[in-house]
């Protein structure tokens, strides 16, 4: 939100520098975000001066240009050439000097130099009004008065100012400061603690009148949970047409471009008081008569953009008795706006159920600066006090009369809000006391009033435009950010409870896989939880959440898998020649089943291109599905996991992949990403990818004993087999006969080697496996081993057909 500095200051009488000032609104919770510079005309007009045509001849060289001589105050004469039809000899005009920057219209800049034209030497410029940015005309140089002495800067000429811009980052719930004068009135509160007593003067309208009766336009408010309040009033016979200077140049200020007189003091109310209003053309509202109403369900309305929109059942619309004219608090009708040609208009003021507002807005898409006040709340009772300011602002600059009373649909006033503050509460929050008179003062600072006073506390009553007070605490609040959080005291010892949490909470088993994966070289990603309706597993589209008020379609609904928006990283990456990656998430996804909606937490792991960089002595391996598996394993492992059981995944996803389950749950399922999910966003490497359930992994975890066991003191055997297989054999087969035939000594089996190819008979491959023998209590004699391996290659020949190479 901006506000400018020079306005501002129209409430409040203060000469303070704006970095100061910015500062005190800082402190006081209107966090200042900048301060910018503003000027009516860009440049200030630097280096333009008044200058006196001596002489005007033709061009020796040129037809349409004259050689003039001008007197701008500095003792010899500068001799210009200049090509407007207009110039001639005694007259007063702005000469832009060498070194003078003029800007044109789109933000562009030139300098002003000493050059040649068509031969003759021209020692600066003669301008029109559009070069200097004081009009649009470019019909020929600006004439100035005749009194004016030569060499006068024309900026003392011209009415231009200078203003300095606060861009103030506004909390939602500050309605009350989103105007110039609601942010006065903070400032007032602030200066009164640095003992600065200063006057807020708020604008009169008591000289407010009716002028005559001539123009009645009937209302009738059809919802008044809708329309709390509706307030209106006809102007005539006045006249649309550019607003002066002093009103643009505050608009300006505030980066708002000026329409027209009528419609710029609407906006100019709007941010001076923080009451939106809006002018119906009166000739075009059919019937004399204004209907605050909902209307049908699919109604096609055109806005002032001229986009046909199609209402919603519970729009409130403002319509004629004809046709609607405006979406309540949100935006008008293209028919029914000011123009050049209007005469009379119905002037607006209203008060709007915020909610309503607010799903209006967001329903069709709209954000407007009357939509972003009505939806936060205004105050109820400000609402005819800024159309009274507004018509005397039209009636002062455009003319005509008030030609009808006031209408307002008031029915039912709210209730003050009482609120009971205690100085033991105070303290308590603040941990601090701060004196009572103190609070009292801030209090009545903040126009809250003190309606009865006791030795416990206070009886206090809310002021209307102070719609997030609502609590004893909100109250606290606000005495301690105009009291200052920096004039708290802070002791030397902090004092803080330790909460006895178990090393099982869910944040701190994240922290443990997190460091983990993050000393394996993975980063950690957060991506949006919002994806296109396209992002889904074909298995899993019915259970698509959908945005009702989506901010765009390819945000517009909730990812029920990990994966795609995972993919989009790894996309971004890909675009920007960052190929090797390795990436987790720990996140959410959301899913419909049986109606209910559910959530469900997951740990995702990415890994796509080398899991090593090249190097000058050795080359970048690549990331491949055994190395993931190695990762999903060691984290199992890391939480104290045994006992995982694996089997081949089944989710189309994965071109191949594993499913790991322990107590009938599947815990994770990895492997390879299918090429029809890499396509969608033309990822032209292999991505491998790991889904942890992270709610039936925090199940399991912690349910699991430690189990520990000595160092074993005696040594290993290692006994290996080359062992010719079918090549429908597994080694999976290999591993359970295994472990099956020796159950007591066997310790380890591993495949090391895999042969196929010449000199094996035609169906054969070849298994060089190890197995890896111990016994706990003594130490193994070769006559043992040699036993328990005949036994192993028994059971090979008898289950697999096994042959020793």
């Amino acid at each position: 939100m901006k506000i400018s500095y020079n306005w501002l200051r129209q409430f409040l009488q203060i000469d303070w520098d704006s970095q100061k000032t910015g500062e005190l609104l800082t402190d006081l919770g209107l966090e200042v975000e900048g301060i910018s510079h503003f000027e009516s005309v860009k440049g200030g007009l630097k280096g333009i001066v008044v200058g006196h045509v001596l002489t005007c001849e033709q061009h020796p060289n040129a037809d349409r240009l004259k050689l003039t001589t001008v007197d701008i105050g500095q003792g010899e004469p500068l001799q210009i050439v200049c090509g407007a039809p207009n110039v001639a000899a005694g007259q007063k005009v702005p000469v832009a000097t060498i070194g003078t920057t003029l800007y044109a219209k789109d933000g562009e800049a030139w300098e002003i130099k000493k050059g040649k034209i068509r031969g003759e030497e021209s020692h600066g410029m003669i301008c029109a009004e559009d070069e200097l940015g004081l009009g649009s005309s470019h019909d020929g140089i600006m004439i100035l008065s005749e009194s004016l002495e030569p060499g006068t800067p024309c900026s003392k000429v011209f009415d231009i100012e200078s203003d300095e811009v606060f861009e103030i980052g506004l909390t939602p719930n500050r309605s009350d400061a989103m105007s110039h004068f609601g942010v006065a009135r903070d400032l007032k509160a602030g200066l009164e603690q640095k003992e600065i007593q200063k006057e807020l003067v708020t604008p009169s309208t008591s000289n407010f009148s009716i002028d005559n009766r001539s123009l009645k336009i009937d209302v009738e408010v059809k919802d008044s949970q809708l329309a709390p309040r509706y307030c209106g009033v006809t102007i005539s016979n006045l006249v649309v047409q550019e607003s002066p200077h002093w009103l643009k140049n505050r608009l300006k200020a505030i980066g708002l471009s000026p329409i027209n007189n009528v419609v710029d003091v609407t906006n100019y109310v709007l941010h001076e008081l923080g009451q939106p209003l809006h002018a119906f053309d009166a000739s075009k509202i059919k019937g004399n008569k204004i209907e605050v109403k909902t209307l049908p369900a699919g109604t096609k309305f055109k806005t002032l953009d001229d986009v046909e929109r199609e209402l919603h059942e519970d729009d409130l619309m403002i319509c004629d008795t004809e046709k609607p004219m405006c979406i309540a608090g949100v935006f008008g009708g293209i028919n029914s706006g000011v123009t050049e040609h209007t005469s009379s208009i119905f002037l607006e003021s209203a008060y709007f159920d915020p909610v309503s507002i607010r799903k209006s807005a967001k329903r069709h898409g709209l954000n407007t600066d009357a939509s972003f006040r009505f939806e936060r709340g205004i105050d109820i009772n400000l609402t005819e006090y800024a159309l009274k300011r507004a018509a005397l602002l039209i009636r002062e600059i455009a003319g005509g009369y008030i030609t009808s009373e006031v209408v307002d649909l008031y029915p039912k006033k709210p209730q003050d809000r009482q609120v009971f503050l205690t100085f033991d509460k105070i303290n308590s929050l603040i941990g601090q006391e701060i004196p009572r008179d103190t609070i009292k003062s801030i209090l009545s600072s903040l126009e809250i009033r003190i309606n009865n006073v006791t030795e416990s506390g206070l009886g206090l009553t809310i002021p209307t435009y102070r719609v997030d007070v609502t609590r004893e605490v909100d109250v606290i609040e606000e005495i301690l950010r105009v009291y200052g959080y920096n004039n708290i005291d802070h002791k030397e010892k902090l004092t803080a409870s330790i909460a006895k949490t178990s090393r099982f909470e869910n944040h701190r088993i994240q922290d443990v896989v997190g460091n983990l994966l993050a000393a394996k070289g993975f980063y950690e990603i957060m991506t949006n939880s919002l994806v296109s309706p396209d992002a889904h597993a074909p298995n899993k589209e019915e259970e698509k959440i959908s945005m009702l008020n989506p901010l765009s379609s390819d945000l517009s609904v909730l990812r029920t898998s990990m994966l795609f928006s995972g993919l989009q990283a790894i996309s971004y990456n890909h675009n920007r020649q960052k190929t090797n990656l390795k990436l987790f998430e720990l996140g959410k996804t959301y899913h419909k089943i049986n109606g209910e909606n559910q959530e469900r937490q997951h740990l995702a792991i990415f890994t796509s291109g080398n899991r090593t960089a090249d190097s000058w002595n050795t080359p970048g391996q690549k990331t491949d599905f055994f190395y993931l598996k190695g990762i999903v394993e060691s984290l199992f492992e890391r939480l104290g996991l045994r006992d995982i059981q694996t089997t081949p995944c089944k989710d189309d996803l994965y071109a191949e992949g594993l499913s790991y389950h322990k107590d009938g749950k599947v815990l994770a399922d990895f492997g390879l990403v299918g090429k029809s999910a890499l396509k969608m966003l033309d990822i032209k490497q292999d991505v491998f990818y790991a889904d942890f359930d992270w709610d039936a992994v925090l199940e399991l975890v912690g349910t699991q004993n430690i189990i520990f066991t000595e160092i074993p003191k005696f040594p290993e055997v290692t006994r290996d087999f080359a062992l010719l297989l079918d090549d429908s054999a597994t080694f999976q087969q290999v591993f359970d006969i295994a472990w099956k035939t020796e159950k007591k000594l066997l310790k380890k089996v591993n495949l090391f080697d895999v042969y196929t190819g010449k000199n094996l008979p035609k169906g054969k491959k070849s298994y060089a496996v190890s197995f890896t023998l111990m016994d706990d209590k003594k130490t193994l004699t070769d006559k043992q081993i040699d036993k328990i391996m005949a036994k192993l290659l028994a059971q090979f020949q008898k289950e697999l057909s096994a042959e020793l190479r």
